[in-house]
């Protein structure tokens, strides 16, 4: 029922995924106003990378004020579009967001400040060579439902400030978050054409922005595997590199020396918030066996007590899930894992009143194991999966077996060994004692190994991929008539050049004698005529 639906081909009509309510509409773009679209950003972005990068940064924090002056406005847009409560959207994006706005504005010129190159030999102590930070060019960034402000905002706001200008394509779902992000652009008063909003179907929208003649210089996608890889398959036929975000099945690890309360708090927030919607969030929870019973003893009393419904007054605790796709998923999961015996721990009532909206009931399975599809695949709903296991390096073993590796999460009270624990598990973001957190961190690297991705997002890896390295090397001896190897060639040349691989390379100080004496004899022909 909140799937958006189409009418004329020109307008996608917005629906509230917790209480079925129409919330706004949005105009359809077609494939041609796309392809100039990208015509237009291409023509504007020579001249917004030769803006001094102060004026730049001037720009990009009126986007952070506009956050900041229109919170309530922006939380409430995110929670009508996703069906998240209000208090996650202003926790998980608003909040996050202008934090990162304000981090890359204040380290924007530390990130392109030219970076000198540290000579590798004796033989070439005449040049000088740093690397230089340049823009692609046209950035394109395609941005899921979950996590519809704060996940592109971590493209956006870098793309701009390294010179890029940027086509963004929101989900068909969140239309009205990626009008917000329109409006506040508008706000800040950014030229003409260095941002353009598009609203057109995700199936089209990458074939048309990696045309081979009218083509991003680079493209961002956060979304499933499936759409990831026909995006880089795509992509590789103009060679245009991708950043690719695609999702996870993520582990936590609660050793037997773990804080139980903390522990327990921590599967439910990062396993549940979002009504469980989130690529980093917690999935499969892997206990150990001595404090197997009190953890899921703890964590039945806890889930039971949640308020899950429509977000009216900030008094619930889950809201709906977005799509009623992806209802149907989890559902088949669920069914799944119950059929090959999987246990009921606890589950919260949802009210009949709210029967019409797409609200599925937090759910937490024992007795789970991985021939079941929620231990083995990306669950994206309110539902945790939790196994026992007799030691930790077993846990290892299960979190380790699978195709994703996005983040993963370690509890216990001794950090160091829980530090080497979770350094064994195959993701590219490890928590200790927290987890989805780092999301939130704009420092922090973003992204996965494995089917998990390719790339990084947020903090300085994920700045300088929006920019490309340019490698300049200068000559100190500008008036040497030429280099040691340049021609004429003769006999000399190359025992001197001999000489030098001796010199700096040679086993035995005689070896290394001889080779200087042969290498010096080279220096005068770099000023002979």
């Amino acid at each position: 029922m909140s799937t958006p639906q189409t009418f004329d081909l020109r307008q996608t009509v917005c629906v509230n995924p917790a209480t079925g309510d129409i919330v706004g509409y949005s105009r359809m773009n077609t494939a041609e106003e796309a392809r100039e679209a990208l015509r237009r950003a291409r023509a504007a972005q020579p001249a917004w990378a030769a803006l001094p990068l102060a004026e730049r940064v001037r720009y990009i924090l009126r986007l952070r004020d506009y956050l900041v002056d229109h919170a309530d406005a922006v939380s409430e847009t995110i929670a009508n579009d996703v069906g998240k409560t209000r208090v996650e959207a202003l926790a998980t994006e608003v909040l996050p967001s202008a934090m990162a706005i304000d981090y890359y504005a204040r380290n924007t010129k530390h990130f392109l400040k030219p970076r000198k190159v540290r000579a590798g030999s004796l033989l070439f102590l005449n040049k000088r060579s740093r690397i230089f930070r340049i823009p692609f060019g046209v950035i394109g960034i395609i941005a899921p439902w979950n996590y519809p402000l704060g996940i592109p905002m971590h493209e956006i706001v870098p793309a701009l400030l390294t010179g890029n200008t940027v086509i963004f394509k929101t989900a068909p779902e969140t239309q009205m978050v990626g009008r917000k992000i329109e409006e506040m652009i508008q706000s800040a008063g950014l030229p003409a054409d260095v941002f353009i909003h598009l609203n057109i179907p995700g199936a089209i929208i990458g074939q048309l922005l990696l045309e081979p003649d009218n083509h991003v210089d680079k493209l961002f996608f956060t979304g499933s595997v499936p759409v990831g890889k026909i995006l880089m398959a795509k992509a590789a036929e103009s060679l245009v590199p991708v950043s690719l975000e695609l999702g996870g099945n993520d582990p936590m690890l609660v050793c037997p020396d773990a804080h139980l309360e903390r522990a327990v708090n921590g599967a439910m927030w990062a396993g549940l918030q979002n009504s469980g919607q989130s690529c980093g969030g917690v999935e499969r929870i892997y206990v150990h066996r001595d404090v197997y019973e009190p953890f899921i003893n703890l964590l039945k009393q806890k889930v039971e007590a949640l308020r899950q419904g429509p977000n009216t007054h900030h008094n619930v605790d889950v809201g709906a899930m977005c799509t009623e796709r992806q209802l149907k998923t989890i559902q088949r999961q669920v069914d799944d894992a119950l059929a090959k015996g999987a246990t009921l721990l606890a589950q919260v009532k949802i009210d009949p009143a709210h029967a019409h909206a797409n609200f599925y009931p937090v759910t937490v399975l024992t007795n789970v194991d991985h021939t079941m599809e929620l231990m083995r695949e990306e669950t994206f709903g309110p539902v945790l999966g939790i196994m026992k296991v007799d030691h930790m390096d077993r846990a290892i073993e299960l979190a380790n077996d699978s195709s994703l590796g996005l983040t993963g999460s370690v509890w216990s009270s001794n950090t160091r060994e829980a530090v080497a624990l979770g350094r064994r598990i195959h993701a590219g973001v490890i928590t200790i004692n927290d987890h989805l957190l780092t999301h939130g961190m704009a420092e922090t690297p973003w992204g996965g190994v494995k089917e998990s991705g390719i790339g990084r997002s947020h903090g300085e890896l994920g700045f300088d991929e929006m920019t490309q390295p340019q490698v300049v090397t200068t000559e100190l001896l500008y008036f040497a008539k030429r280099n040691l190897f340049w021609h004429p060639y003769d006999a000399q040349l190359y025992d001197g050049l001999k000489g030098a691989l001796h010199l700096l390379h040679g086993r035995a100080f005689g070896d290394r004698l001889r080779g200087f004496l042969h290498f010096v004899k080279l220096l005068p022909r770099m000023f002979k005529d």
